[in-house]
């Protein structure tokens, strides 16, 4: 695991001030945030226990046509057109309508905070030389929070503009009943990343490996992405992917690994916008929650770049959010109840058989579509329906 990047000695020095807009949380919801602030005119403050692309902590896979609507292709590591799908009694293929890449965390995050810099207006290309706008990145660990006033372990911060993209753990929310695992409704994986090389993405659903959930091997260029999750949080996931490791001929190197939310939750509280992880943007079944990320950052940022801009007021921006999140909230649940139909179902026939439809093409064009209109990258450029295929003509087999 990392280490965390505090600054210490004659760096460490207290950071009390105020800004017009305080992001916690500098992975990919608060780069999606920053980055439509970008141009805007307001003071932004990003804070994170640790530096931008410090700490990676999932699988780091995205649908290709994401990275090429947010000109993030600089991080593409590998890209696939399908998935092998392992059961207990046979394997699969399932042919995807859209492409899947791996892509490098640490260069992904650089590349979004360098958008976030940019003097530009929204959705507009990033003009070569362009000045820098009023946004500042410091470490620093949020702690909790005072109404607009935010505590960290440098000093306290305040903002009438307050984002939490900080994770799982809701920091700033002021509900009595803290998130907790493992009795609270999270998911939890755990990864290896040993150096090697693959051609193909592969899923395992075989409770050899874990009673309810799957496992994985997403090849990145030059190491594999291996893991196992689980739907339960009392069910470890250490052993299973060593044994997954071993089978698969390699060394448990590099781990990694998060307890990831599988129910979505109020995206405003107490005049806070809430984004990502923390407001339950990871889908259930899948665990995808970096596209999720990117896509309710964005909505979020927009919203609070008209409050700055002075086109609405924050009361506004907080309603308009917040239902903008609650109108995605069916298809989460949707996908909740899949997943518990999943981990009922492993050890049973019932899942090859479904597995077995998808191997069929209108099936798998018809579910994935579906999928990605979830959340799809047309709304990087203020459009609403999903670009479904594009990424198969424009994105190379292999980066």
């Amino acid at each position: 695991m990392p280490v965390r990047a505090t600054k210490r000695g004659h760096e460490r020095t207290r950071l009390e001030r105020d800004c017009d807009v305080l992001i916690c949380g500098a992975s990919f919801a608060g780069l999606a945030v920053a980055r439509e602030l970008a141009g805007s005119g307001a003071r932004v403050l990003m804070i994170d226990r640790y530096e931008i692309g410090e700490r990676q902590t999932s699988a780091c896979g995205i649908p290709t046509d994401w990275l090429h609507a947010l000109d993030l292709q600089g991080s593409l590591l590998q890209t696939f057109d399908e998935i092998v799908v392992h059961t207990p009694f046979r394997s699969g293929r399932w042919s995807l309508p859209w492409t899947f890449s791996t892509f490098d965390y640490k260069e992904l995050c650089a590349l979004l905070f360098a958008q976030a810099l940019q003097a530009r207006p929204r959705s507009s290309p990033i003009p070569s030389g362009a000045a820098h706008a009023a946004i500042e990145f410091e470490t620093a660990a949020v702690t909790g929070r005072d109404g607009f006033v935010v505590h960290t372990d440098r000093g306290d911060l305040s903002a009438p503009l307050i984002v939490d993209a900080l994770g799982w753990r809701r920091v700033l929310s002021g509900a009595a009943d803290p998130i907790q695992p493992p009795n609270a409704r999270l998911s939890r994986g755990l990864e290896v990343h040993p150096v090697g090389s693959g051609e193909e993405m592969e899923l395992w659903i075989d409770p050899r490996y874990i009673r309810s959930g799957y496992s994985w091997s997403f090849p990145a260029r030059d190491e594999l992405r291996v893991g196992v999750g689980s739907f339960w949080p009392t069910h470890h996931v250490k052993d299973p992917t060593v044994r997954l490791a071993a089978d698969l001929g390699l060394p448990p190197d590099g781990y990694q690994g998060n307890w990831i939310p599988h129910q979505i939750r109020p995206a405003v509280e107490d005049g806070v916008f809430f984004v990502g992880d923390s407001a339950g943007h990871c889908l259930p079944v899948t665990a995808e929650g970096i596209r999720t990320a990117l896509y309710f950052g964005l909505a979020c940022g927009r919203e609070l770049r008209s409050v700055v801009e002075g086109r609405q007021a924050r009361e506004d921006a907080l309603r308009h959010y917040g239902r903008f999140s609650d109108s995605h909230a069916w298809k989460f649940r949707s996908l909740l109840q899949v997943q518990r139909l999943v981990g009922q179902l492993t050890p049973t026939r019932a899942v090859t058989a479904v597995t077995r439809a998808l191997e069929h093409r209108r099936v798998s064009d018809w579910a994935f579509e579906h999928y990605l209109r979830i959340a799809p990258p047309s709304f990087v450029n203020g459009g609403s329906q999903p670009t479904v295929g594009s990424a198969r003509l424009h994105a190379p087999a292999t980066a």
